[in-house]
């Protein structure tokens, strides 16, 4: 495997996971009209990056093809663990999970960032078009966390 090919795999997971975990928090947080609103527009942003770079890898010859079961696995996974911890205060759980979306943003833009300097390197405008259109959506993604956090933990912080 060569490394645009490493590349795009894993960034092709890392936009499925974020879009399941932008769709967990949605949910999560139903009860914020921001929160769940816009994070499944984001993870609408992300499902449609794993799609296009799905399509790529297809022409690069690698099969990005989701097995069956695995997203289903993974689910009943998260959601065991989910009720076998102990559940804090909602805005704490907020803040946590605003900063884990964050974190996992902020690595797949990495890998946008590294996938247009090989692009570059190799002059593929293919791949360098991916990047550029794909690559500012998951700096929204991480502008957004960014603001959230900003706001919100002074307020939550303060009033433990």
């Amino acid at each position: 495997m060569n490394g645009v090919n490493l590349t795009l795999r894993v960034l092709h997971h890392g936009e499925k996971h974020l879009a399941r975990k932008l769709t967990a928090v949605a949910e999560r947080h139903r009860a914020e009209p921001e929160i769940h609103h816009v994070a499944l527009d984001l993870a609408g942003c992300s499902r449609e990056h794993a799609h296009r770079l799905s399509d790529t890898a297809d022409r690069h010859g690698l099969d990005l093809r989701d097995f069956a079961g695995t997203p289903l696995l993974s689910a009943l996974r998260e959601k065991t663990a989910e009720t076998m911890v102990h559940r804090p205060d909602p805005a704490l759980l907020l803040l946590r999970d605003l900063r884990e979306l964050h974190l996992d943003a902020a690595e797949n833009s990495v890998h946008w960032e590294m996938l247009a300097q090989v692009a570059q390197a190799t002059k593929d405008d293919e791949l360098l078009g991916l990047a550029s259109s794909c690559h500012p959506a998951t700096l929204r993604q991480m502008r957004w966390t960014n603001t959230m956090i900003k706001v919100l933990a002074p307020q939550v912080l303060t009033s433990l």
